[in-house]
C-alpha cells in the first residue's frame, strides 16, 4: 500500500492529540505525519520451534564410565602431549 502523509498542522486538534496519544510524543507544527499500513499475513507459518535438549554425538561422552581419579590421569597426559600444562611465561 501507499504511504499517507499529512502536514501536522493541517491536523485538527481532536485529531492531532489521538495521533500524539498513539504513538507517544507531541506534534510540532513543522512536522509530517506519515502512515504506512500493511496487510499481516494470517496464514504465515510459524517458525519450527527448536528442542529444549540437544542430543549430543555419542564422542562426547568420552570420560563416561571413568572414575574421577582415571579422568585426571588422562587429563594429565593429555595436557602434557599438547604443551598446556605449563606457565604462559
Amino acid at each position: 500500500m501507499q504511504n499517507i502523509v499529512r502536514n501536522v498542522r493541517d491536523i485538527d486538534t481532536a485529531d492531532r492529540r489521538a495521533l500524539e496519544h498513539v504513538i507517544g510524543q507531541h506534534l510540532a507544527e513543522n512536522q509530517q505525519v506519515v502512515i504506512h499500513v500493511v496487510n499481516v499475513d494470517v496464514h504465515r507459518p510459524q517458525p519450527a520451534q527448536r528442542p529444549t535438549t540437544v542430543a549430543l554425538p555419542s564422542w562426547c561422552n568420552v570420560y563416561e564410565g571413568l572414575s574421577d581419579e582415571e579422568v585426571s590421569a588422562l587429563e594429565e597426559v593429555v595436557l602434557t602431549r599438547a604443551d598446556l600444562s605449563r606457565d604462559s611465561e
